[in-house]
């Protein structure tokens, strides 16, 4: 199963303080303390990510009853996915992941600064969804090479693939140990900056949805603007 390793990942103070849940401008004009935390910490975790790609790609047999049925007889199973992949002939089933020196360094750090704590967590954060967006591009410039269209990334959690449902599903059609990680019983994922999520390749994909439309905080979330 391959894995990849070579990623250049595209972080700056901004996104290490959304990673913290902040909003940068407000933070800027209201905290500097919070922002010089935030450079310093990603100065430091630089040096502690360890960024890795699982995948596997799967062709589609066919998409029917709300089920994804892939090449094998292994399935994926969700309303909104089968919805989301229906035109797609192929399938990249990714895990993503930053490994577990950062949350050991801020675990430490955080029982005597919880600020610059936060600020590493920030930092891990910022980085796994750096990372997916990195392999969600390289996967989608390989696919128009080839004359193909790409679905949004499909993360379980999101409106209508539960996590207890979506999750063991991928890890089912991975081998995650061979990156270092793990599923708990509770459904979280051990480093916990790991992410999985689906792509679906096909000539004729839905191109007018965004991610934004598929998250469960969509009514409540501050950074739609900027993820558009």
């Amino acid at each position: 199963m391959p894995v990849l390793t070579d990623w250049s990942l595209a972080i700056d103070v901004d996104a290490v303080l959304r990673g913290q849940g902040a909003d940068p401008d407000k933070i800027r004009r209201r905290s500097p303390r919070l922002v010089e935390a935030a450079g310093q910490a990603l100065e430091k975790a630089i040096v502690l990510l360890a960024p890795q790609v699982l995948y596997e790609r799967l062709f589609v047999k066919e998409v029917r009853h709300e089920q994804v049925h892939l090449q094998g007889g292994e399935h994926l199973q969700g309303g909104r996915l089968a919805q989301h992949l229906g035109g797609a002939r192929e399938l990249a089933v990714v895990l993503c992941t930053i490994g577990d020196a950062l949350e050991a360094y801020t675990s430490e750090i955080a029982k005597e600064n919880i600020v610059y704590g936060l600020a590493l967590d920030g930092v891990g954060s910022a980085s796994v969804e750096a990372l997916a967006n990195a392999v969600c591009a390289s996967f989608e410039a390989e696919a128009r090479e080839s004359g193909l269209q790409a679905s949004i990334p499909l993360s379980p959690g999101m409106v209508g693939w539960p996590v207890e449902h979506g999750q063991p599903q991928i890890f089912d059609l991975l081998d995650p140990a061979e990156i270092g990680v793990q599923l708990t019983a509770n459904m979280l994922m051990i480093p916990r900056k790991s992410l999985t999520f689906v792509l679906g390749f096909g000539e004729k994909m839905n191109e007018s949805t965004r991610t934004c439309d598929c998250c469960s905080l969509q009514d409540t979330c501050r950074y739609q603007d900027h993820y558009a």
